[in-house]
């Protein structure tokens, strides 16, 4: 129930910010910057993807070492590209969300109130906050429900693995 309140958060906040008044260049200058973060996330997917082909293999090594089995391994693997791109799924909600807010944010400030000035954005803000618990926890009760018990470790440990490689490398490189 939480992950879905928090998905529909994320949905009509999404919706509401879009909806606020905005001047039209401030819109095309929004827009313009979220064409060039698209074109960063798109080159952040591909880096992932390498980075995620190295870290791979050192998994590989690491948990055969460790005597694990090659299906655990794969599950594994499988769940961490899933983490990752959960991680990646709510980086571009992100952008989206507030380069929206920003164009808002400026055109409110125009009519000099305050409380627009900083609700904008923290409510674009929140949003992304609760996107990210919602998804997170949205896989991990997926994990619980419909994966057999004997592989739910591998699947949580994978799924850790993916998240956090997702949002470091998001985060670190500007995301």
């Amino acid at each position: 129930l939480v992950c879905v309140i928090g998905l529909l958060f994320g949905v009509w906040t999404y919706s509401a910010v879009k909806k606020l008044p905005v001047h039209r260049s401030m819109a095309e200058v929004s827009e313009l910057i979220y064409e060039t973060c698209k074109a960063y996330l798109v080159q952040q997917g591909k880096f992932l993807l390498m980075l995620f082909g190295f870290i791979g293999t050192v998994m590989v090594v690491y948990f055969l070492l460790t005597g694990l089995e090659l299906p655990k391994i794969g599950i594994i693997l499988v769940f961490a590209l899933i983490g990752m791109g959960g991680s990646y799924g709510v980086a571009w909600y992100g952008i989206r969300i507030n380069t929206l807010a920003n164009s808002r944010t400026a055109f409110s400030s125009l009519a000099g109130r305050g409380y627009p000035v900083y609700a904008i954005p923290l409510r674009a803000g929140m949003s992304v906050g609760m996107m990210l618990i919602s998804v997170e926890l949205l896989f991990m009760l997926a994990i619980l429900l419909f994966i057999p018990a004997s592989v739910a470790g591998a699947c949580f440990l994978g799924f850790a693995i993916g998240e956090s490689l997702g949002a470091a490398a998001l985060r670190i490189a500007g995301g």
